[in-house]
């Protein structure tokens, strides 16, 4: 098993506050695939500083609301 990354994001339950958007239609919205989703959900990826601050814009709040970094 892949080691976990220290940022940790509130993906999952952003997607759920926001009509129950799916993975496919978050991945669909910032232009990666379900699969990239899932992983970073689960934390075995970070995603790029596009892809995050993609994220936090479709949800509209700031990069610090999706994800935190755990030093």
């Amino acid at each position: 098993m892949g080691r976990r990354s220290p940022i940790t994001n509130r993906v999952r339950e952003l997607r759920d506050k926001h009509g129950s958007m799916t993975q496919a239609e978050l991945g669909d919205a910032i232009g990666v695939t379900r699969q990239t989703i899932i992983a970073i959900e689960q934390g075995r990826y970070s995603p790029s500083l596009e892809s995050a601050f993609r994220i936090a814009r479709v949800f509209g709040v700031g990069l610090e609301e999706v994800f935190r970094w755990d030093e």
